[in-house]
């Protein structure tokens, strides 16, 4: 374990007091994958870098995507030729620094005729030449026998032939926690909780901002030459406290709400991602994941203020279940059989006349008179290469020639060059835990699982695949500060277990010992949670 990439709510005071007393280079705004891989790249190109954020480290979008690392295939018939090439060879660079959170995987596409099947291996060549695809990972056809292993539900006589070609499957909120924690070990100072409550300006160019944390209610001012707006869907948010007009264009946001469920692996037993198509013509996915498949996700545009915990409503789960049975020859599964739910906004960047599955997904920058640096847009893939073009925003402001590098260092837990599969077996080989658990561990914290495991293998309550480890490993090392922290973004307990709410008591008090909660705390961190976990389940009471 190295200390240096330590992130500890422990010491959440003198963070506070390092931002009070320092004056940096850049402060970043919301710490989501895009403010994340912001700070991480201004801190390798030697800038001093803050990164703060009003919740939790990924708490909004980027804990609430559909968790692949892909190209975008289907951007390639919206004509986004350019965005495909680039993040589909950015595939293999967040493989080789997070081998453990870009995870190689089949998706499978059904096709009812070699007509059919013939027409989208004509796409998938030209976007594997795009991707800079090797040789072993070109896709393949399956059929027959070879298609019945593989998918034994699928329903062959509707679809007797699949197309499977290589995307990548990540835990979006844990490739936003190892973002940070490196930002942090390269000198970046990074605190959640944090509110921007307003801007800080001097001569009438922005010079800070002004915060408030929500733990301790304590005010203060973050001084910096440079700010920089990664707010996500609370963008826009930002920009008003800016009175200066933007410099040329700025579109406005548009934002999207996707939703995903989760079903029990034992009802849905299917071992690759698979490509479903709506009856309003739009692809879903079925995602394998441990004990669960998740399906999503919706695309609908959302016209309210943007909020960190979207309702997830009755329709838009039916829309999600309906295609099962259209693919697979099993029963018709409904709200009820939903274990957990998640939903989450895209800020997408304003194309007038068009839809929100129609809008792309590249990214803008914004730049005000006062200084203001915002960006809006973008796709998860990216996130290195969008950190890249705002820290070159950066770097021109403050007349700095500090250009990027294309070295791929790994981020943390990412060292390894073996197999998941055989890290897995390393992990068994030294611990007592079995090999579903190591698999999940591992999928999770990369080669640190070792280090957790050596903090401790007692599960969080009997039975239970989550342990007591990760519980202490959140706290000292990754900043968790409540209890859905825990559950939500550092173990995914909500979004993959069946235990859910049986956790939720031991995971409060191990932390009350580790944080010195009080009784009433304690408590109240058991209702809250409780009370999200609940709502994410709200629709099953609904018609």
């Amino acid at each position: 374990m190295d200390g240096s990439t330590q992130l500890s709510s422990l010491r959440r005071q003198s963070t506070i007091r390092e931002l009070q007393h320092e004056t940096f280079d850049c402060v970043i705004i919301g710490a989501g994958i895009t403010g994340a891989g912001i700070a991480r790249e201004a801190v390798r190109r030697g800038l001093s870098a803050a990164l703060i954020e009003k919740d939790d480290f990924s708490a909004g979008t980027s804990s609430r995507s559909t968790k692949m690392i892909h190209g975008g295939l289907r951007y390639l018939a919206m004509g986004e030729v350019a965005l495909v090439r680039e993040t589909a060879r950015e595939r293999k660079h967040v493989n080789r620094m997070a081998p453990h959170l870009a995870e190689p995987c089949w998706m499978v596409v059904p096709a009812r005729s070699r007509a059919t099947l013939t027409k989208f291996r004509t796409g998938l060549t030209l976007y594997e030449k795009l991707g800079a695809v090797s040789k072993a990972d070109l896709h393949r056809n399956w059929s027959g026998q070879t298609l019945a292993d593989q998918f034994p539900l699928l329903d062959r006589k509707t679809y007797p032939y699949a197309c499977a070609y290589r995307e990548y499957l990540t835990d979006d909120s844990r490739l936003v926690i190892a973002n940070v924690r490196d930002a942090a070990a390269r000198g970046a100072v990074v605190g959640n909780y944090l509110e921007v409550t307003g801007l800080a300006t001097r001569q009438r160019k922005i010079r800070g901002v002004r915060c408030r944390c929500s733990q301790s209610g304590e005010e203060f001012v973050v001084e910096a030459r440079t700010v920089v707006n990664a707010a996500g869907p609370w963008v826009e948010m930002v920009c008003r406290m800016d009175e200066s007009p933007v410099l040329g264009t700025k579109q406005t946001l548009h934002l999207a709400k996707g939703i995903h469920i989760s079903l029990p692996r034992d009802k849905l037993p299917v071992d690759h991602l698979l490509v479903m198509n709506t009856r309003d013509g739009r692809n879903i996915f079925t995602i394998p994941r441990g004990d669960v498949v998740f399906i999503g996700t919706t695309d609908n545009t959302f016209h309210a203020a943007p909020t960190l915990w979207p309702s997830v409503e009755r329709q838009e789960v039916d829309y999600l279940l309906q295609p099962l049975t259209d693919y697979f020859a099993m029963a018709p599964l409904g709200a009820a059989d939903c274990i957990a739910a998640w939903a989450g906004l895209r800020p997408l960047v304003e194309q007038p006349g068009k839809s929100s599955k129609e809008i792309s997904r590249k990214e803008e920058i914004w730049l005000s008179e006062a200084g203001l640096i915002s960006i809006a847009g973008g796709k998860l893939t990216g996130y290195r290469l969008m950190g890249i073009e705002a820290v070159d925003q950066v770097c021109e402001v403050l007349a700095r020639d500090l250009p990027a590098t294309d070295d791929l260092p790994p981020l943390p837990g990412g060292d390894f060059s073996q197999s998941l599969l055989e890290l897995s077996q390393l992990l068994q080989q030294s611990s007592n835990l079995d090999a579903a658990a190591c698999d999940r561990l591992v999928r999770l914290y990369g080669t640190e699982a070792s280090d957790i495991v050596n903090l401790s293998t007692q599960p969080v309550l009997p039975g239970s695949s989550l342990i007591q480890g990760e519980v202490a490993w959140a706290v000292t090392m990754e900043a968790a500060c409540t209890v859905a922290d825990v559950v939500y973004r550092r173990t995914r307990a909500a979004l993959y277990s069946t235990e859910r709410c049986e956790i939720v008591e031991p995971i409060a008090k191990q932390m009350a010992t580790l944080l010195g909660w009080n009784a009433e705390r304690t408590d109240r961190e058991i209702a809250h949670t409780n009370r999200l976990l609940a709502a994410d389940l709200e629709f099953q009471h609904t018609p």
